[in-house]
């Protein structure tokens, strides 16, 4: 359930192309020339592997693109050279991504295509938001050049705020391919006994649990803000832009509040460019 990013061509898109339509594409403009399209690559293949997870088509068929997936990543690190791969072979080498962190994004849409995922225990959750999401920002780490063990650290905590932002923010659209990322001890605290996404969204007590993701999501920016305030402004100047647009979407959020109808949040174009230019300027 990565943020959505652009519509499918006709003709395969670049990996810039691909990333366009991201939450972050202004956030990895901002880096150097080597970095910007390091974190394409990765993107484009969380958006490839994203859109598979999401399409409506057979399981089986799905599992099999994400199957070929996987042998696309053994594929690098073996040292095939292959033209379609060439771009993210490219980028593992340069920054020396982790092989496992690929396999761990693609376990996560896996999660997604076995079954609608609704009302998942809290450990499943987090196991979930680890794979589709700090997977993702620990590859992303390296690209911006953190050190192992602090990169860590910011991919655990920021990958996770971004992600319980999204499940906040997409509810409407995830219940409507029968998704509920809510966690079902959160909902039997609140009251709610079903896990059926419809029924949930409609229950009174659902601004109960969501109040307690949003509060989630606080913890996890402030945390990943301790992280980043230890390093050199420049270094996590792109990691500092997600989390400020995302900061902002969770505020919309909280403001609109959680009763239907839920209007649609998506960050403003002028905030945007407010964040950009104060962390472009630093």
């Amino acid at each position: 359930m990565i943020s959505q990013a652009v519509e499918i061509a006709d003709t395969e898109p670049s990996a810039a192309e691909r990333a366009h339509g991201s939450s972050f594409y202004a956030a990895m403009r901002i880096m150097p020339h080597g970095q910007r399209e390091a974190m394409f690559e990765i993107y484009s293949f969380c958006r490839a592997v994203d859109d598979i997870a999401d399409d409506q088509g057979p399981a089986d068929a799905r599992l099999a693109q994400l199957e070929q997936w996987r042998r696309n990543i053994d594929a690098i690190y073996l040292g095939e050279r292959r033209a379609d791969l060439a771009g993210l072979a490219t980028a593992v080498r340069d920054f020396k991504l982790e092989a496992e962190d690929f396999r761990a994004i693609i376990d996560g849409m896996e999660m997604d295509v076995r079954q609608n995922i609704q009302a998942p225990s809290f450990v499943d959750l987090d196991l979930y938001c680890d794979r589709v999401a700090s997977a993702v920002g620990r590859l992303s780490s390296r690209v911006f050049r953190l050190s192992p063990e602090e990169g860590k650290q910011l991919a655990e905590h920021l990958g996770r705020a971004l992600q319980l932002t999204n499940i906040l923010r997409d509810l409407d659209e995830d219940a409507a391919m029968g998704r509920l990322y809510l966690p079902r001890e959160f909902l039997a605290e609140a009251g709610i006994s079903s896990t059926d996404p419809v029924a949930v969204l409609a229950h009174p007590a659902l601004p109960e649990v969501c109040a307690r993701i949003a509060s989630l999501a606080r913890w996890r920016f402030a945390e990943a803000d301790k992280v980043m305030k230890t390093q050199r402004r420049r270094i996590v100047r792109t990691p500092r832009v997600m989390a400020e647009a995302y900061k902002s979407i969770l505020n919309a959020l909280v403001a609109r509040g959680w009763t239907a109808p839920r209007a649609p949040i998506r960050l403003r174009k002028s905030r945007l460019a407010w964040i950009l230019l104060r962390y472009f300027i630093i």
